[in-house]
């Protein structure tokens, strides 16, 4: 059996064409109405020259236009390249031009940004989702007029790639990891075979669909027939209000979210009742946030995964998420995790090593990056990066994340990326960037810098410098000015954690 993806809303639209599929800003989208516009988008793409194996970029926010898109460009054997909206342009033509993008559909909010990189970017179609299309541009509303609601022929499915999300690469070059129908297929089985998903759920996505997280969400959705309750983006009484009038049955979060949310002077106002379960993905839970929502009646379960695993691979199921607070819980149904020292071995429970993943929900390749792909995957097992450890009942905690790499409200940010902006400021003599804690955004990115003799820099300055080059997001919020020599080990290397413990201390 070939598995494509984009016959997922197909078939679920022929078994239940009047269900509620979708539910956008007071909008209801049944299964039917999702599938036409979904094979509408299909062929507008089609008639565009679009072919099989071609990569098509993404670049809006959450919308129905978004999953329209996913889903029939899928079935036509397209690859699809969700684009970080939250990066500078510079960044975005970067990954554009990596992926080889052959089409490029955008929403009115990044027109402008698109209009200051066209020049850069390989593709030859550019289609306007919402606003008017400027001149040479298609319309996509008027595109789907005009195209057939009937389905065509799939194409591409098993283990053709299927779509290409990008991840900041520890050398400041962002990598695409390429997932495959097949990836997506078992890793919506994985996920909703760990956890309590049933059909006719209300599942509330309010990250952003160019995160693994979300897109899968919308995948299992739609294989286990549940409706997608989609926000545009996060803001924390919007979350609540959309939980209270949808009736939402689970969400999925990052802990800056549920921080935010709890900060809402209303919090305790809002009925949550129908949440049976929620997830806390890409960094640990604090203990005090998963008490406070537990007060709540909401277990939050610590779910811990990859990009480049398509997004699952262990969770803490509810009836533990207390008493195991700080572990990610246990190795998913169809997924194998092992922690290894350095020769390959497994270590016993308590001693630390690197976690590695192996399944089908595994990644193809780094598109365009074979010795990244020859790094990363070995012998079928999937090396993160990640160093955790066992307990004695085979409960997974995650003692240092990949490399070191700061997570700031759900985002990562590699540190490597920012210094290499940061070294052309010509007062500086040496510069490393860290993760310090932040009480809105779980870290933040800290500069600590050697400046060359008779110089000076303050932080104002380091924004300014950042400005226009890197997401907002990644933009330092502090800055250490030292004397002394940054410390290294042999081989040069900056020792970023004793950076972090001076800086605690």
């Amino acid at each position: 059996m070939q598995t494509n993806i984009g016959l997922f809303l197909a078939k679920r639209a022929r078994l239940e064409p009047n269900k509620i599929g979708l539910i956008f800003e007071g909008r209801e989208i049944t299964y039917k109405e999702w599938n036409d516009r979904a094979n509408r988008a299909a062929n507008a793409f089609a008639g565009l020259g679009v072919k099989p194996g071609d990569r098509v970029g993404l670049l809006m926010m959450n919308s129905p236009e978004f999953l329209e898109c996913f889903f029939g460009l899928a079935r036509i054997g397209a690859v699809v390249a969700p684009l970080n909206w939250r990066l500078a342009p510079p960044e975005i033509a970067f990954v554009a031009k990596d992926a080889g993008i052959s089409a490029l559909a955008f929403g009115p909010e990044y027109a402008q940004a698109v209009a200051g990189i066209r020049s850069e970017l390989p593709a030859h179609a550019y289609i306007a989702v919402g606003g008017d299309a400027p001149a040479g541009d298609y319309s996509y509303a008027a595109l789907l007029e005009a195209a057939s609601a009937e389905q065509p022929q799939p194409e591409g499915a098993g283990d053709d790639p299927l779509v290409i999300m990008f991840t900041a690469g520890t050398t400041g070059r962002p990598k695409g990891a390429a997932l495959t129908h097949n990836n997506l297929f078992f890793d919506s089985c994985t996920v909703s075979h760990s956890l309590d998903w049933r059909t006719g759920d209300r599942v509330l996505v309010a990250l952003p669909l160019f995160h693994i997280g979300a897109l899968i969400y919308v995948v299992i959705n739609t294989h286990v027939g549940a409706t997608t309750v989609l926000m545009k983006a996060f803001d924390p009484g919007g979350f609540l209000k959309t939980v209270q009038e949808h009736k939402v049955n689970s969400f999925l979060a990052v802990p800056a979210m549920l921080n935010f949310m709890l900060q809402v002077p209303t919090f305790k106002d809002f009925d949550l009742s129908s949440v049976r379960w929620a997830l806390c993905g890409t960094a640990p839970v604090p203990v005090p946030l998963i008490q406070a929502w537990a007060q709540r009646g909401i277990a939050i379960q610590q779910v811990y995964g990859l990009t480049e695993c398509s997004g699952g691979a262990a969770v803490l199921g509810p009836e533990r998420a207390l008493d195991k607070a700080g572990s990610t819980g246990l190795p998913m149904f169809h997924t194998d995790i092992r922690v290894i020292n350095e020769q390959g071995d497994d270590v016993k429970p308590g001693i630390v090593g690197e976690i590695v993943i192996r399944g089908p929900h595994v990644m193809r390749e780094y598109w365009n990056n074979p010795q990244a792909t020859a790094e990363t995957v070995k012998d079928g097992w999937l090396h993160t990066g990640d160093l955790g450890q066992y307990d004695e009942e085979g409960y997974l905690y995650i003692v240092e994340r990949k490399k070191d790499m700061i997570i700031s409200g759900g985002e990562n940010i590699y540190p490597a990326e920012v210094e290499n902006v940061l070294v052309a400021l010509p007062q500086i003599a040496e510069v490393a960037v860290i993760g310090i804690p932040d009480p809105d955004w779980g870290e933040a990115a800290c500069v600590v810098a050697r400046l060359k003799e008779g110089q000076s820099l303050t932080l104002d300055e380091v924004i300014a410098h950042c400005t226009g080059k890197l997401g907002k997001y990644k933009i330092p919020k502090k800055l250490v000015v030292t004397d002394q020599p940054l410390p290294r080990n042999p081989a040069g290397k900056v020792l970023k954690r004793f950076l972090r413990e001076k800086m605690a201390g």
